[in-house]
């Protein structure tokens, strides 16, 4: 009976040590059975857990608006942006707060009376910026306005598809759209045009900022105004969708708000 006991202990013993070895080998080495790295977007190549940490709770605090001011991506953040963006995850959270909207459509008795509007922002709402982003680092480069309002004024920008979900069923359902965005008036015709190329042909408004009133005015003050000037017309905001908190917040901000996720930048 003891030699038994003596075998048995000699055996786990063993075997106690060469997972100590398995495990000092695998702590020593960059091979993981059970990678606890993030794989996003194109899966092309993977990120650093450390760095997929730290820049998911960086998108996290842009998106919470605790992260209210930045000049550009941080640098290391650029390939985990370039993958959330192009990847499965920013369509499915787009695609999470338009079905919100679809939802809260439906719990609606709308009077059909033509006073019921939903109002938009424009770029990154309804409009994707994404292919200008590709060709400057997808954030990390500091904010080139010259830039910008030539990839702009190409009226090229594709449709965000989830938001044009939502917007056909609001026409559907008789909802009529505003737009509402902090592009200047100057360039009213190349949104124009720019919107029916996405497929967004049928509109009630398009209100672009007036710079001779609203130069220096902030966002959240700027959208507040003309959304008041829409209740004073007789509208019913029913709904209010933006990529920005300063598209959602101050006064006349409608019977609900929805916030679209947009890591890119901050406009106040």
């Amino acid at each position: 009976m003891m030699k038994n006991y003596i075998l048995l202990f000699s055996f786990v013993t063993f075997l106690a040590t060469c997972h100590g070895d398995v495990a000092n080998h695998e702590h020593g080495s960059n091979f993981n059975i059970f990678p606890l790295r993030m794989k996003t977007g194109l899966g092309e190549e993977y990120i650093p857990e450390v760095i997929a940490l730290k820049c998911s709770s960086w998108r996290l605090g842009v998106e919470t608006r605790n992260i209210i001011s930045f000049k550009a991506i941080p640098k290391e953040c650029g390939a985990y942006i370039s993958n959330y963006l192009q990847g499965d995850q920013y369509r499915s959270d787009s695609k999470t707060v338009n079905r919100e909207g679809f939802f809260y459509l439906k719990t609606l008795n709308l009077k059909g009376d033509g006073k019921d509007v939903w109002v938009f922002d424009l770029d990154d709402t309804v409009l994707s910026n994404l292919p200008y982003y590709v060709k400057h680092g997808f954030g990390t480069e500091s904010a080139n306005v010259t830039a910008f309002n030539e990839w702009i004024n190409l009226g090229e920008a594709p449709a965000l598809p989830e938001t044009l979900k939502l917007y056909n069923k609001l026409l559907a359902a008789g909802v009529k759209i505003v737009f509402l965005s902090g592009r200047s008036l100057k360039r009213k015709e190349i949104t124009e045009k720019n919107l029916k190329l996405a497929g967004y042909n049928t509109y009630e408004k398009l209100i672009l900022k007036d710079l001779s009133i609203y130069r220096r005015t902030s966002t959240i003050t700027y959208k507040s105004a003309e959304r008041k000037k829409l209740e004073e017309e007789g509208y019913r905001i029913i709904g209010n969708s933006g990529d920005q908190w300063g598209d959602i917040l101050g006064t006349n901000t409608g019977a609900r708000t929805f916030k679209l996720p947009n890591p890119l930048y901050i406009v106040n």
